[in-house]
């Protein structure tokens, strides 16, 4: 189920940076690849007013790859491919701050965050636990 939802993570991410993140509730990590997306765009595209005057979809496309640099291609590119890789990896729970030890107590399998025990769901990415046996249960 995770390499499912990586998949749709970075597939969504090659659409629109940050809808990734979105999917899989990273919410911060979703508005800064997005906020950066749009802002780079603004930058980095035609004017709105030569955006306007096309009558189709080929006619703009002709006009934006007229008018962009290869630098301008290169840096919208690379943002997609960043957000891709991002969302694709925090899918998959690589996150940069789990460090690969357990720690003080446990963490969730699906996302690698540190769970309250009472819970029998993660509170960060609402996946469903399975309970815990005890170890200390006699055997019948």
């Amino acid at each position: 189920m995770t390499w499912l939802r990586a998949l749709a993570a970075a597939g969504l991410s090659v659409l629109l940076p940050g809808a990734g993140h979105v999917l899989i509730r990273d919410w911060v990590r979703a508005l800064a690849f997005g906020g950066v997306f749009v802002a780079a765009l603004a930058i980095f595209l035609p004017p709105a007013d030569q955006l306007a005057a096309i009558s189709s979809v080929s006619d703009g496309m002709t006009l934006v790859t007229d008018e962009t640099d290869t630098i301008s291609q290169f840096v919208l590119s690379f943002i997609v491919l960043f957000a891709t890789i991002d969302a694709t990896f925090r899918a998959i729970g690589f996150s940069p701050n789990s460090s690969g030890d357990d720690g003080d107590g446990p963490s969730c399998p699906e996302c690698g965050k540190p769970l309250d025990e009472e819970l029998t769901f993660c509170h960060w990415c609402t996946s469903r636990l399975e309970p815990r046996e005890d170890e200390e249960s006699p055997a019948p």
